[in-house]
């Protein structure tokens, strides 16, 4: 298994966020996770990452433990997070926000560019532009190129369909499928129910920070709860 989560918990001050949160991801699988919002979704993955620590449970990569571990040595692990609502430096052009998800390893920047720049040809035009001035799409491509430039083999992606028009939204699946076939695991967080459980094989439903569900995406395709909850049909 290369990534793991068991019985994690966390906490914001008083309030338990996660709890008992186990997952895991294995190689070459795209894994989503489905959830309202406020159900701890974006919480998993920022643990995962290092930008939050649990109180308990562990997190595993490879089966080495993460635990302590800053963000940037998680990076170095094999994780890459592209957070949502983006996060791309505005002030910086296309090609520096790049550079900067290849801080560890420049020598392999050059190829690393060349990939992004042929997934997202978009990019290629706008190579010097300020990623400020980009589309909410555009910069929705921006951050998983850069998450890319870490060459990681587990990809954390939150919601990275929000608020961008369908035709995009089909690029962003689309590339999605790229990156998976190329080598690269993917933990997939998602508002949009339908095409996350297209792409991933399989799934897990948090609510109020504890799995309630898991299975192929083709079991909780049929589950009565998620049809009504996250897939909008009506169940008799």
């Amino acid at each position: 298994m290369v990534l793991e989560l068991v019985d994690v918990e966390v906490r914001y001050a008083s309030v338990t966020a996660l709890r008992g949160v186990s997952l895991r991801v294995g190689a070459g699988e795209v894994v989503t996770l489905l959830g309202a919002n406020g159900a701890g979704k974006t919480t998993t993955l920022r643990t995962i990452s290092g930008l939050l620590r649990p109180v308990s449970g562990e997190i595993r990569m490879d089966g080495e433990s993460l635990a302590g571990l800053p963000a940037h040595e998680i990076v170095a692990r094999g994780i890459s997070h592209v957070p949502e609502g983006r996060r791309v430096f505005p002030a910086m052009s296309v090609r520096e926000n790049l550079l900067m998800g290849a801080y560890r390893d420049r020598r392999n920047a050059r190829t690393g560019m060349d990939t992004v720049f042929a997934m997202f040809p978009r990019l290629a035009e706008r190579h010097g532009q300020a990623a400020g001035t980009l589309s909410g799409g555009e910069q929705q491509m921006l951050a998983i190129g850069r998450a890319l430039l870490a060459r990681p083999r587990v990809l954390l992606l939150d919601e990275p369909s929000m608020g961008l028009a369908p035709l995009v939204v089909a690029r962003i699946f689309e590339a999605i499928t790229e990156i998976n076939r190329a080598g690269a695991s993917v933990l997939l967080v998602e508002q949009n129910a339908h095409q996350a459980l297209t792409v991933a094989g399989r799934g897990y439903v948090l609510e109020t920070g504890r799995m309630v569900l898991a299975g192929p995406s083709g079991v909780l395709r049929a589950d009565d709860r998620v049809r009504q909850a996250y897939l909008g049909e009506n169940v008799v």
